[in-house]
């Protein structure tokens, strides 16, 4: 029924990938899943060839020169995302669940989170992918405050740790319930990006670190 209801999306999005992108339409990266297994994750491709191996490679950057015209687009009203219904048809995902990582950034997660955050399926969404929507914007400012900063330890040592606690939370909060409250969520931050309902929705959340808002990245030194 997903699958029916997005080809609305699905074949004008095909059709301009394909006149206006590199010839690519989907990006197939490796991802964790359940009990830690790898799997094949579906996405439009937003991005050049060996993007991976070009300048940030894993880190993406608000206005990534990496990131074509269309897929800037795609980005940022998630629609790159939807093809990751496939992967919920196979059995690969759920609808909501941890964010399946790369295995370098799974292993970068502490050893009590690894142990528990795939013995659910990851999500297309998520908590972790909900609180941070707009990370990229985050990174990007820290890099331009700081431009001889190094934006992959600002990731590992403030955005990882935080995303561990939430995940941790998920994992202690799941139920039906929960989850149609983030697929909401998802939803309504589409066409209202700068809210912070999950904060009101879901009392107690980990707090977020001072370090994970503009005032406090400005405060860093």
């Amino acid at each position: 029924m997903g699958l029916v209801l997005l080809l609305p999306i699905f074949i004008p999005t095909i059709i301009i990938l394909k006149l206006t992108g590199e010839g690519e339409v989907f990006y197939l990266q490796e991802r964790m899943g359940l009990n830690n297994r790898i799997f094949r994750i579906y996405k439009f491709a937003t991005m050049l060839k060996n993007s991976q191996y070009i300048g940030n490679k894993t880190l993406t950057l608000r206005n990534d020169p990496r990131v074509t015209k269309v897929g800037r687009i795609l980005r940022a009203t998630k629609i790159n995302e939807l093809p990751q219904i496939l992967n919920v048809a196979k059995g690969d995902m759920a609808l909501v669940g941890p964010r399946p990582l790369i295995k370098t950034s799974f292993y970068k997660y502490a050893p009590e989170v690894q142990a528990v955050i795939y013995k659910n399926k990851p999500g297309i969404t998520g908590i972790g992918s909900l609180v941070f929507r707009d990370e990229e914007k985050l990174v990007s400012l820290y890099k331009k405050v700081y431009p001889d900063g190094n934006p992959f330890c600002y990731y590992a040592e403030h955005i990882y740790p935080y995303k561990g606690e939430l995940e941790l939370w998920y994992c202690s909060n799941i139920s039906f319930y929960t989850d149609i409250k983030i697929l909401f969520l998802t939803f309504y931050s589409i066409v209202n990006s700068g809210n912070e309902l999950v904060y009101k929705w879901f009392k107690d959340l980990p707090l977020k670190p001072e370090s994970l808002t503009v005032k406090g990245i400005l405060k860093m030194k």
